[in-house]
């Protein structure tokens, strides 16, 4: 049953706090490191990183955006972008875990009820873990009684398989459900050629009800921390290129991709500082321009991403043909995470927002 009234047990140890944001960056650098060790075999093999997630999780770094008034740290949105590009570049697939479980949290201290986001701040702090799903049917969310009935199988998402929490959008609300409630499945059904252990999967419901206490009322909209976390991974791929041993070279090819680095570093930066203001009223024109400079820096982070992981095969030649290297992942992932990122639809939102300025 869908409802943050009933707790379910945990075999994993409740997670530790992050008492600062230096202790927070060392903290992702640190795990970064250990991730990277075995990012490229578990890619091969498609090995889930459930290990990793729970050394992330108790960690306390999945809980580093939680507020103050719940006890949490809150870090500024420019320093959570670097960290989730650090943790990217040790392995994307873990950062895009994180990108959509500190997604979840914003909409939850955004739009859901102090009740709710009390609950459920207070199970981020112990260490759970949210993701999202969506469902094309729109028949298969319907009310029943105080709350909803949930019918069907959702769209593919990332973080599925790694969550404790989903949050369902539906029209205009949120339904955050318990993973291990009766009548909800897991189905690991991704065979992409990128991403391959982000944990994507479906969930499949079966006459599954979501109390009242469960469910948030939200106007729905954009969001530009989701917009500014999928350009931080964008980053950490193009590190990764970057660090990559790229023995003969060319210095002015190496100095064009660490400047193209530093270029999406210091837009995420810039977008990070606005939406630490627009968070203060996320329905003013400050919102608005916070969305769209999280855009911007998107869409130059998923060509970085793209462009520096097809270089690498200019770069090293012959020797980025070996399978036990598995240069090929970096172009894989950064193809997979392009497919999300529309050119048109990003410069269509571009000048949407110029008009507005404008006029």
């Amino acid at each position: 049953m869908g409802t943050v009234s009933q707790f379910h047990d945990r075999a994993r140890p409740v997670a530790q706090r992050i008492g600062s944001e230096e202790e927070a960056i060392s903290t992702a650098r640190a795990l970064a490191a250990a991730f990277q060790r075995q990012s490229s075999e578990r890619d091969i093999n498609r090995i889930l990183p459930y290990q990793e997630i729970d050394a992330l999780s108790q960690s306390g770094l999945g809980a580093i955006t939680v507020p103050p008034e719940y006890e949490g740290l809150d870090v500024t949105n420019s320093l959570l972008a670097e960290i989730v590009a650090i943790i990217a570049e040790g392995d994307p697939s873990i950062g895009e875990f994180l990108e959509v479980h500190f997604t979840v949290l914003d909409g939850l201290r955004q739009k859901a009820g102090e009740e709710l986001q009390r609950a459920l701040f207070a199970r981020a702090l112990a260490g759970d873990r949210f993701a999202a799903a969506t469902f094309a049917d729109a028949a298969a969310v319907s009310s029943r009684g105080l709350g909803y009935r949930l019918n069907g199988r959702s769209r593919s998402s990332p973080a599925v398989l790694f969550a404790d929490w989903i949050v369902v959008g539906h029209d205009q609300t949120a339904l955050y459900l318990p993973c291990d409630s009766e009548g909800l499945q897991l189905v690991d059904d991704w065979d992409g050629l990128g991403q391959r252990t982000n944990g994507t999967a479906a969930i499949a419901a079966s006459d599954l009800h979501v109390n009242a206490d469960a469910v948030a009322l939200v106007a729905q909209a954009p969001s530009a921390i989701g917009e500014l976390l999928h350009a931080a991974v964008d980053l950490g791929i193009a590190r990764a290129v970057l660090s990559a041993d790229a023995g003969g070279a060319q210095a002015n090819d190496v100095g064009k991709l660490a400047i193209g680095i530093e270029t999406v570093a210091a837009l995420l930066e810039r977008a990070g500082r606005k939406l630490d203001i627009a968070q203060i009223n996320m329905s003013g024109p400050a919102a608005e321009d916070a969305y769209f400079s999280a855009t911007a820096a998107r869409a130059v982070a998923s060509k970085l991403a793209i462009d520096a992981s097809g270089l690498i095969f200019e770069l090293m030649g012959e020797n980025t043909a070996s399978i036990g290297l598995n240069l090929d992942r970096h172009w894989r992932n950064a193809r997979i995470r392009a497919l999300r990122t529309s050119a048109d639809v990003l410069h269509q939102r571009a000048a949407q927002h110029l008009r507005k300025d404008r006029y």
